[in-house]
């Protein structure tokens, strides 16, 4: 079974106390998400260890976050995208039976994306 988080908005602003469900991606999708990742981060420059591309998620939390900040663009648009196919938002905090798919209206502040994203990552890699 695949994990999954209930993430609340705790920080100030228009989405405090908005609900998101995560689910992880499933392995063989993460797989290759994990491995375009390392690999984009290579075309960037950044020197990576030897092997490290067999490492899939767990790679990824061992280069940290600063390597990511160097892709282009254009490799980390898709991949952006692909975090936020992990969040589902459920628009009555008090009925948390109804969870639907994300639409960008759901999510008001940059902040709020930033936060999912960390907690999708967090959520795959274990951290």
């Amino acid at each position: 079974m695949r994990k999954t988080l209930a993430y609340t908005v705790q920080a100030e602003g228009r989405d405090r106390g908005k609900v998101f469900h995560l689910t992880e991606m499933p392995a063989d999708a993460g797989e290759r998400w994990a491995i375009r990742v390392l690999l984009a981060i290579g075309r960037a420059g950044v020197d990576l260890p030897p092997g490290i591309e067999h490492e899939g998620m767990a790679a990824l939390a061992r280069i940290g976050l600063s390597a990511l900040m160097r892709i282009d663009f254009s490799d980390a648009g898709p991949l952006l995208d692909e975090t936020m196919a992990c969040v589902r938002f459920q628009p009555n905090p008090a009925n948390p039976a109804i969870v639907r798919e994300l639409v960008p209206e759901d999510v008001e502040e940059i902040a709020t994306r930033l936060a999912l994203r960390r907690e999708v990552m967090r959520l795959h890699t274990g951290f």
